[in-house]
């Protein structure tokens, strides 16, 4: 048998062969193809045949959507230039672009936040209480033979803020009126089926689960009772009667429909402590994020001041302003979210003594998105809620969701003199094509009600340079050169 030869020379050897091939090809190559020195700098229209591009590898010029980004957000930057210029100095403003900071004026200036406030509490609410939390609202009480209760009947509230009766609801006559409300007919129905025929006692509303503040007390004259308040655990029809008791005002309504579905009632209407007894009947309401989207498209203040007390409740057993408050102050800090200078004196923002900047607003923004609960639960430009009137003519139109803010701070009696008047728009613009703004933009000043100035400022200044966002670059601009 004849010897092989072996296989390292071998492999060597046909290394050497094609290594010489391959270099004669490429120097007969070459000859055919090189250019005279004249020529080879031009190069006709529409001709790219063997054309030598100066972009290194590593370039940004070779990752096009990296490009396009940073001249989208350089144009961005320039067409936010007359509103970062023209803020006053009581103002504050702050954008980014997927969470990427891209401008600000003042962002860290404690500032009034008005109803800009309710988007920090509703965003701790859903954190502590879940987006599936229910509230529930039960009567209790012993029924007896032929279905008579012998002695009083509880109405027992659990926080809902959106109770309401049909006739109230369709006669409310508000602007925004409350929306995923809980029946408070259908506990009615409930007490009836249960078979309840007579109450020989009151019907008692129970409102002890919350503290008995039923006004922020930093609230001024002008804005308590009519704009938020009294509000307790037990609250139906936001209280007709602004100076009434909620648990009082709740028992004497439901005492009525109870009447009206053929019950006898012995006693009447009542506030007080429900004693141990049988469940007779409840009603929940819908969940979490249905709350929220009523609280932020309607900037309801009672279901904020509401929510404010269940945050407490859940996290220290005390359903109260102040220890809502501090969860709220711990969550944000636990998000990382910039707390200095913040002063948390309700939960709805009617407060003068509120003091949110835009910073904090645009972290909580960004810990959040326009997709999750509070996103979902904003106001759609031109299309909904308090922002339904807003950028009707504008490319932000249905692609802006944010929450408004108003105080006017006319005729405040409770301070030496008055403070500014408040304008505040904070949410998020969806990017066609991908992404998202977070922006925070809080006016303060003795005249931004008026519409001279805050509609420049929205629709001049802020409408334009959203909608600007992202610009079009040409091939030429993202072509490796």
């Amino acid at each position: 048998m004849a010897r092989r030869g072996s296989p390292v020379i071998v492999l060597v050897s046909m290394s050497i062969t094609v290594s010489m091939a391959l270099a004669v090809g490429w120097q007969w190559a070459e000859s055919k193809t090189k250019l005279p020195a004249a020529e080879s700098a031009v190069l006709q229209p529409g001709d790219t045949d063997g054309l030598a591009l100066t972009t290194p590898v590593l370039s940004v010029r070779r990752a096009p959507a990296v490009l396009s980004r940073r001249l989208d957000v350089t144009a961005f930057q320039q067409s936010l230039q007359p509103l970062l210029a023209g803020l006053n100095d009581t103002s504050c403003v702050a954008v980014s672009v997927d969470g990427q900071l891209i401008a600000q004026r003042s962002a860290t200036l404690p500032v009034i936040p008005a109803s800009n406030m309710k988007l920090v509490t509703a965003a701790v609410a859903v954190e502590v209480l879940g987006a599936f939390f229910i509230y529930t609202t039960t009567v209790t009480g012993e029924i007896g033979t032929g279905g008579v209760v012998n002695g009083d009947i509880y109405l027992v509230g659990g926080g809902d803020p959106l109770l309401t009766t049909d006739d109230w609801l369709a006669a409310s006559g508000e602007a925004e009126p409350p929306i995923n409300t809980t029946r408070l007919e259908d506990l009615a129905d409930a007490v009836v089926a249960r078979g309840v025929t007579q109450i020989t006692g009151n019907v008692v509303g129970d409102g002890s689960r919350y503290d008995d503040e039923w006004f922020a007390p930093s609230w001024g004259n002008e804005v308590k009772g009519s704009e938020g308040g009294p509000y307790d655990a037990l609250m139906v029809n936001d209280v007709t009667d602004k100076l009434a008791d909620p648990a009082l005002n709740a028992a004497q309504t439901f005492l009525t429909l109870l009447q009206q579905r053929g019950v006898r009632i012995d006693g009447e209407g009542r506030s007080g402590t429900a004693l141990d007894a049988t469940e007779l009947a409840s009603v929940n309401s819908h969940e979490l994020a249905l709350v929220v989207q009523e609280l932020l498209t309607t900037s309801d203040n009672n279901t904020a001041e509401m929510l404010l007390k269940e945050i407490g409740l859940e996290s220290s057993g005390v359903g109260s302003r102040e220890a809502g408050s501090k969860v709220v102050q711990t969550t944000l800090q636990q998000w990382d979210v910039p707390t200095n200078g913040i002063v948390l004196a309700d939960g709805s923002g009617l407060s003068n003594d509120n003091r949110l900047t835009c910073t904090a607003v645009l972290a909580v923004l960004q810990h959040g998105s326009s997709d999750d609960v509070v996103g979902q639960g904003l106001p759609i430009a031109g299309v909904s809620g308090t922002l339904a009137d807003s950028f009707l003519d504008s490319p932000l139109k249905g692609r802006l969701i944010a929450k408004t803010g108003t105080l006017a701070n006319s005729a405040n009696t409770t301070r030496t003199s008055d403070p500014p008047a408040v304008k505040a728009l904070s949410g998020y613009v969806v990017v066609d094509g991908g992404g998202t703004i977070e922006f925070s933009l809080i006016l303060n000043g003795q005249t931004v009600t008026d519409i001279g100035e805050f509609g420049k400022v929205w629709y001049e200044q802020l409408g334009p340079a959203l909608a600007s966002y992202p610009a079009t670059a040409t091939v030429g601009d993202l072509s490796p050169r």
